[in-house]
């Protein structure tokens, strides 16, 4: 549904939470291995998040990703926005530039809903929301 840099992020950062909570800082080639993702792309990607205010990071001994303390929770929809702009959670699933209701694509009817139920989801679920609900299930993110 998300494109990859999105997919990476959003696991990233969630696995970044739950290291976090665990009282860690993991590093690039961590979270990659762990996320399944190429290390080259991931650390390009969480280097642009630390640029966003997303996430932090420290470099050298006892480095690696963190979150913050005491930062407001990120919103998915504030990752989504800022990997994918708002095209995901606003455009038409037929993919037609103009598309709405007086002048509706062929899905618009079926679409609108599922567009909706996603915005409110990405709108009410965090990256620490996402963590918790790990951290209950299991220790690991895959």
């Amino acid at each position: 549904m998300f494109n990859k840099e999105t997919e990476y992020a959003l696991r990233g950062l969630v696995y970044i939470q739950l290291q976090n909570t665990n009282g860690r800082r993991p590093g690039i080639v961590e979270i990659a291995k762990e996320i399944e993702a190429p290390q080259f792309y991931t650390a390009k990607i969480l280097q642009r998040m630390v640029k966003l205010g997303l996430v932090s990071s420290l470099k050298g001994k006892g480095g690696g990703f963190y979150f913050e303390e005491g930062k407001k929770d990120i919103p998915l929809e504030e990752l989504i926005m800022q990997t994918e702009g708002n095209k995901t959670l606003t455009g038409c699933g037929f993919g037609l530039k103009q598309c709405d209701c007086e002048n509706p694509c062929p899905l618009h009817e079926q679409y609108a809903p599922i567009r909706e139920a996603i915005n409110k989801l990405v709108s009410t679920e965090t990256i620490q929301s996402l963590a918790k609900r790990y951290t209950l299930k299991s220790k690991t993110l895959l």
